[in-house]
């Protein structure tokens, strides 16, 4: 009698899978969404405008679910990243657009990101912030060359956990929840230029180029280290299992991604804002601040949760540019390259740490920087969502699996959201 057991049908294997397994792009994507850049962003809001601008994360949550799925779908069917799908249907100096508007908005969230870290670091550890901005960016940089892709995305995953810090921050401090829960439910709004750039600032960070561009890749990256799998249009017989997965994998990042913004805005709004603390300057500050009103525990998580995060969006921003530019001129790309084989993809990546690191040592204000960051990709989302939508919505892309009515409703009421909230900026600046 043979030793050898009876391989696992896929039904099986996947009905032994552990949620936890299914969870991947999705949920490192949404982490990655609570970057420096976003807490920094919501950390201004909830100082600012208290618990008022809490509303925005029930708004953004649905939206987010539309256009982060459709970019997951465009990876997994066509097995193609984001350049890659638009070179098919755009024009090529359309295409280039959408590329150089992506690198520039990460390049500077790059910066804005290193920097924030730096001046958390230098508060935690004493020592020079520029210092520890460089030292991030080297050890970002050389962890995606060296260590391979499949114990990477691992270290991602684990990094996740560090988003919880801010939970612990709003158990830390004596939060209203009558007041927030009124400011989520049924808030006042402010026709005023400060309030209306808070709103779209949160916009920008929360639905942001880079994470349209980097689930989409991932997925292509998991058709890649996954036995098995394939594009959906070459395999559709995987479809529902993968169309399931991508929706639990989107749902519970993309959630978890605006509990942890909401965490942020009440826990500033219950510490800053209270007390008449409403601008703030320095991330720095912004921990600082919280030590004599809400003690030492929320100032070190608060803290030590910009590090960490830090380190989990970093490779985000840099890969998800390097990977766009590479497409654009057809070279070799993607984190499961060797060195060798990857020299020019690689090159790419560091040069835009590069840049990020020159612009985090070019004295920036560092919350300034981050703020406006998120401004800046709020504008430049518009585009990337509508060659998004109209690719996962094209039969010519996507075969007979186009995305659906009710996702392609929500991608669509997110590329028209983020264009509202870009003219009201507008109006508002020039009012």
């Amino acid at each position: 009698m043979s030793t050898h057991s009876k391989p696992a049908s896929p039904a099986t294997t996947a009905a032994k899978e552990r949620w936890w397994s299914k969870l991947g792009p999705g949920l490192i994507t949404g982490a990655a969404d609570d970057d420096p850049s976003g807490i920094a962003t919501y950390s201004q809001a909830g100082a600012q405008f208290g618990y008022g601008v809490g509303w925005t994360l029930l708004l953004t949550y649905p939206l987010m679910m539309g256009i982060q799925l459709a970019s997951a779908r465009i990876g997994r069917v066509t097995g193609k990243n984001l350049t890659e799908t638009f070179e098919r249907f755009y024009p090529q100096w359309m295409v280039a657009a959408l590329v150089l508007l992506l690198l520039v908005a990460n390049v500077i969230n790059l910066g804005a990101d290193l920097s924030a870290m730096g001046d958390s670091a230098a508060l935690v550890l004493s020592g020079r912030p520029a210092w520890y901005a460089v030292g991030f960016g080297i050890v970002s940089l050389l962890l995606q060359v060296l260590l391979p892709y499949e114990r990477y995305v691992r270290v991602l995953k684990w990094l996740t956990l560090s988003l919880f810090a801010y939970v612990g921050v709003v158990f830390a401090v004596d939060v209203d929840w009558i007041a927030a829960l009124k400011g989520t439910f049924a808030p006042s709004f402010h026709w005023s230029r400060e309030y209306v750039t808070t709103v779209v600032a949160i916009l920008g960070t929360t639905i942001s180029p880079y994470l349209f561009f980097w689930q989409a890749s991932q997925e292509v990256q998991e058709i890649k280290r996954v036995a098995g799998d394939q594009p959906l249009r070459i395999a559709p017989d995987q479809a529902r299992r993968q169309f399931r997965r991508l929706r639990i994998d989107t749902a519970v990042g993309m959630g978890l991604s605006n509990l942890i913004a909401f965490f942020i805005i009440t826990a500033t709004a219950a510490t800053l804002h209270a007390h008449g603390q409403t601008r703030i300057e320095t991330t720095a500050q912004a921990a600082a601040a919280l030590r004599p009103i809400a003690g030492d525990a929320a100032f070190w998580l608060f803290a030590l949760g910009i590090l960490g995060t830090g380190m989990l969006a970093l490779p985000v921003l840099a890969g998800s540019a390097a990977e766009a530019v590479a497409s654009y001129f057809h070279l070799r790309k993607g984190l499961d390259l060797t060195l060798v084989h990857g020299r020019s993809f690689y090159a790419i990546l560091a040069a835009a740490m590069l840049l990020g690191i020159g612009i985090s040592l070019s004295g920036l204000n560092p919350i300034s920087a981050l703020y406006w960051a998120a401004v800046v990709n709020a504008v430049i989302s518009v585009p990337v969502m509508v060659a998004v939508m109209v690719a996962a919505s094209n039969p010519k892309v996507m075969g007979p699996m186009v995305l659906g009515r009710k996702w392609k409703l929500l991608g669509w009421l997110a590329t028209a959201a983020m264009t509202g909230a870009s003219v009201a900026l507008g109006v508002v600046s020039i009012a």
